[in-house]
C-alpha cells in the first residue's frame, strides 16, 4: 500500500475536522465566513482573499471588502451559501450578527455536522476505491503475489475502519458540544 494513501486519509479527515471547527455555536468566528466564495472581477473567490474579516464582538462579524464596488456581492454570497447567517449591508462594511442557539437552530447546525460526516465517509470510500484498484493493477501486473495484495486489501481496510471511526467519534462529540445547553 502506498503512502499516497495514508496521506489521503489524512487529508481528508483533517477537513472533517476543519469542517466541524468551523460550525458556529452562537459565537462570532471569522471561519464561519472566509471561505464563502464570492464573485469578483468574473472569477469566484474566497472572502478572505478579497476582505478582512473582524470580529467586533462575541456576536458580531464585520467584513470590509479592500473594494467597496463587491459589498453586496459579498451580502449575497454569504446568503446563498446556507450557513444561516442574515449579513447587513452598511456604507462601507457588511455586519453579520450571530443568532443565538436556540433548540431549532441546534437541531438542524447537528444535521449539517452529519452532513459533513458523510461527506467525509464518501471521500474515505473513494481513497479505498482507488487503493484497491492500485493493488488490483499491481497484481495484475505481477508486481506484486496474491499473497502481498489480500494482505495489502486487509491493511487499507483497517486504515478505512480506524478513519471511519474517528469520523464518528468527532461527528458525536461535536453532536454532544452543540446539543449542550
Amino acid at each position: 500500500m502506498s503512502e499516497n494513501t495514508k496521506t489521503s486519509l489524512d487529508k481528508a479527515l483533517h477537513h472533517f475536522e476543519w469542517e466541524l471547527w468551523k460550525i458556529q455555536m452562537g459565537r462570532a468566528n471569522p471561519a464561519l465566513v472566509e471561505d464563502i466564495l464570492i464573485e469578483q472581477y468574473g472569477s469566484m473567490q474566497p472572502l478572505k482573499n478579497s476582505a478582512s474579516v473582524n470580529v467586533l464582538d462575541p456576536q458580531t462579524l464585520s467584513i470590509a471588502p479592500w473594494d467597496k464596488t463587491i459589498l453586496h456581492a459579498i451580502a449575497k454570497a454569504i446568503t446563498d451559501a446556507w450557513v444561516g447567517l442574515n449579513p447587513q449591508t452598511m456604507a462601507d462594511s457588511v455586519i453579520i450578527k450571530i443568532p443565538d442557539m436556540t433548540e431549532d437552530r441546534r437541531k438542524d447546525t447537528v444535521k449539517i455536522v452529519k452532513k459533513f460526516a458523510e461527506d467525509a465517509k464518501v471521500s474515505i470510500r473513494n481513497i479505498r476505491s482507488d487503493a484497491q484498484k492500485s493493488i488490483k493493477r499491481q497484481e495484475t501486473d505481477k508486481e506484486i503475489s496474491e499473497d502481498q495484495a489480500r494482505d495489502m486489501m486487509e491493511e487499507v481496510q483497517k486504515l478505512i475502519d480506524d478513519a471511519n471511526k474517528k469520523i464518528d467519534d468527532g461527528a458525536k462529540l461535536k453532536e454532544t458540544d452543540i446539543m449542550k445547553v
